[in-house]
């Protein structure tokens, strides 16, 4: 990593701790966790400040692109974004260390009866090369493995209608179909899990992959993964895989050379 990529990492970390430092914007999170995709109003009623003072807050949790924001009619939603806590808790949290960090955690919020359920999840990153260039590896079989969660494999009926499926070995853990296919800028599928009989007995799901060009060579990368019916196993499963999937993506389209991560577990143990 060369120097100028240190200081943007560091700044663009820096961000995200003076995000976090305010209660207010830590309570924000915790209602999109809870539930995720309100609006200005809706978030507003939950606190006891004025509106432009939650609007203020908002658009430095999405400078610090903790929170992003979709258009929907008329109505402009906000959602969490995940990903850059993933990105500070990596910096200082092993992979051999995250799977009792976790555990550790789940146990506390049991105990403690502090559970929240956010059964939708939204994330984006930016990624400095065109929509193009994500298209393209997003859409290539082979290119997989070098960016997808436990180096899965996939094979794909490349039209709308057309399956999708994902391997570990001869063994298929997602399968899905294509609901839309615009390239380069939007692919939806759905999603059924099949890792573990848990997961396997959830309906279908969904995941959509919007991508928009941004002035220069860059552009905006935001996956949501919704539908999921409730609060299901699915959902309580896949928050683990994303960010790492997001991260692995980034890098192999800006560098074209993979990220290469060693799985801590296999889907089928859970």
């Amino acid at each position: 990593m060369t120097c100028d990529h240190f200081v943007t990492y560091f700044a663009a970390m820096d961000e995200v701790f003076d995000a976090l430092a305010h209660p207010d914007r830590r309570a924000l999170l915790d209602s999109l966790f809870e539930r995720d995709g309100q609006t200005l109003t809706e978030l507003q009623s939950r606190f006891p400040v004025t509106r432009f003072a939650v609007m203020k807050h908002l658009k430095i949790l999405e400078a610090a692109h903790l929170v992003t924001s979709r258009k929907i009619g008329r109505e402009k939603r906000h959602y969490l974004n995940p990903v850059p806590i993933r990105q500070v808790g990596d910096r200082w949290i092993s992979r051999y260390a995250a799977p009792f960090v976790t555990a550790m955690v789940g146990l506390k919020q049991q105990v403690e009866g502090t559970v929240m359920i956010g059964p939708k999840h939204v994330y984006e990153i930016y990624v400095r090369a065109s929509a193009e260039a994500v298209w393209a590896i997003l859409t290539d079989d082979e290119k997989t493995p070098l960016y997808q969660h436990f180096n899965m494999t996939s094979r794909t009926d490349w039209r709308v209608g057309g399956a999708i499926e994902f391997m570990m070995g001869d063994r298929t853990v997602i399968a899905g179909e294509i609901l839309e296919l615009a390239p380069p800028s939007r692919l939806v599928l759905t999603f059924h899990a099949r890792w573990s009989p848990e997961v396997a007995a959830d309906a279908p799901s969904r995941v959509t992959w919007d991508i928009r060009q941004l002035p220069g060579n860059a552009c905006k990368l935001v996956l949501t993964h919704d539908d999921f019916g409730g609060d299901t196993a699915t959902s309580r499963q896949v928050n683990a895989g994303w960010p790492e999937t997001l991260s692995r993506l980034k890098t192999l389209v800006e560098t074209g050379q993979p990220f290469e991560l060693e799985p801590d577990y296999s889907p089928a143990e859970g």
